[in-house]
């Protein structure tokens, strides 16, 4: 018999080896998941300890160190540097997107901060105690803080058509969702609000060319804009929005195609629309925005039933009184002056009704207020937007104040029902616009309200109230 052969393979055991201390790691997983811990490893380069996410040299971002930029912690609000270290504490990329990178590097105070992450919806949530999903479209996290303070946390998403109904329908995960930082910069509008402020070494990376847009003063879109605006129309808005508030210029190929395209914004949601014009019409920007609008044809787009106003004889006129008057309003606003919105919507259709022949109609031979006619025209002007019942009735309370106030001012004589209204402060703020604009006197608030009141004593005197005494009923049993 031949012995066993040398080229055999051992024998496979198919015992598993004893585990040492098994009850203590069972605990420590259980008590991981219950604080909802979940650690991912990622392989980091032993230089600078960053993730290793630009292995091909032809994605490589531009990476802004430190001291060659101006964002510091202190300029960052205390409750997204929380969000941002538990994100990165937690094994996590946790960055600072969007418009606060480039209003940081601007010099200004961001409204909000948004961050941007790897992680998914579910392990932000689990996370953050405080914190809710929120979106059907586009799920994201609102973190939430003490004093109704709110972050909002995003995934990094990718290039994709789809919403997140959309691909649910279609049988897509999360992997066809959600993306790197690289295809989630691309993802965004403009290059100026393509940046990302890195927690993890304070440096910020640069995917799409903003920084020099930056450098520059140029407003551009990231890739081809006509597709852009195609895709999203409400994308032209703000375009125009970001040239305004900056003073950036928009670049020729990017205003090129917000011209040929103007008409489009018609196949947005209505209420999206209505949303962001009121939104830049409140900025203390919106002298420059409304001229964007005109000269690129999106106001008249907008606005249709004011398209032949603009195109007719007096076009040019009415195009300086709405300059005129908004920026009397924007210089207000940025003094920090606090209005309603009915005051805003008030002070675009104000120039407008100064052209048009049913307006002057209105004016009464004495103290009137045309309220009900007024509201028919605003209707009209402001298709197909609506308002609130409230907003809409302030709106018409105060443009048709214009009439009582100038005839009182006409005849220096203000009656009380006048001065006394509630509205009275901002009708005579809107009344003071136009007359500004037209170059005419204007009425100071404090003359009217400090009159003369009337002297005691006045008026017919009462005499004192005798006393019937010995009345005596009679046979009917009244008195007599």
């Amino acid at each position: 018999m031949q012995g066993p052969s040398k080229n055999l393979p051992e024998p496979i055991s198919f015992m598993s080896p004893p585990r040492k201390n098994r009850n203590a790691t069972a605990r420590k997983a259980r008590k991981k998941r219950r604080r909802g811990r979940f650690f991912i490893k990622v392989p980091r380069t032993p230089e600078d300890g960053q993730l290793c996410l630009f292995e091909d040299v032809d994605l490589k971002p531009r990476l802004v160190q430190r001291p060659q930029h101006c964002i510091s912690r202190k300029n960052i609000d205390r409750e997204a540097l929380k969000v941002l270290y538990r994100l990165k504490d937690h094994g996590y990329l946790a960055y600072l997107v969007g418009g606060s990178v480039r209003d940081l590097l601007l010099g200004k105070t961001p409204k909000d901060f948004d961050i941007g992450t790897d992680a998914t919806p579910e392990e932000i949530r689990r996370l953050f105690r405080y914190s809710r999903i929120i979106g059907k479209r586009f799920r994201l996290v609102h973190v939430y803080f003490k004093g109704g303070k709110i972050i909002e946390v995003s995934t990094f998403r990718k290039q994709i058509e789809l919403d997140d109904r959309e691909a649910a329908r279609e049988g897509l995960g999360a992997e066809n969702i959600f993306g790197s930082p690289r295809e989630d910069a691309f993802r965004r509008d403009l290059t100026i609000n393509g940046l990302f402020y890195n927690i993890a070494d304070f440096g910020i990376i640069d995917f799409v060319g903003g920084m020099d847009d930056l450098k520059k003063g140029i407003i551009r879109t990231i890739g081809d804009p006509e597709r852009r605006f195609i895709r999203d129309p409400v994308r032209m808005l703000r375009t125009i929005r970001h040239a305004a508030r900056t003073g950036f210029s928009i670049e020729g190929a990017t205003w090129d195609a917000v011209c040929r395209h103007a008409g489009k914004i018609k196949l947005c949601a209505v209420p999206r629309v209505r949303d962001e014009w009121l939104k830049d019409l409140k900025s203390g920007f919106s002298a420059v925005w409304s001229r964007y609008l005109i000269d690129s044809g999106l106001f008249q787009e907008m606005f249709p039933f004011l398209k032949p106003f603009l195109t007719g004889p007096d076009s040019e006129a009415l195009k300086g009184l709405v300059q005129k008057v908004l920026s009397r309003v924007d210089q207000m606003t940025r003094e920090g002056r606090q209005f309603s919105d009915a005051f805003y919507l008030s002070a675009l259709a104000l120039p407008f009704l100064h052209f048009m022949p049913d307006w002057h109609e209105l004016r009464p031979d004495k103290v009137r207020w045309p309220t009900y006619e007024v509201r028919g025209i605003l209707d009209s002007m402001f298709v197909p937007y609506e308002f609130k019942r409230g907003d809409r009735d302030l709106m018409a309370q105060l443009i048709s104040s214009h009439w009582p106030v100038k005839f009182c001012a006409g005849r220096n004589r203000w009656q009380k029902r006048v001065y006394s209204k509630a509205t009275f402060p901002e009708a005579l703020e809107l009344y003071n616009c136009l007359q500004a604009a037209l170059n005419k006197e204007e009425i100071n608030l404090h003359e009217v309200q400090k009159r003369p009141k009337k002297k005691a004593g006045h008026g017919k005197r009462r005499g004192p109230r005798r006393h019937r005494k010995n009345i005596k009923p009679d046979s009917e049993g009244r008195a007599s």
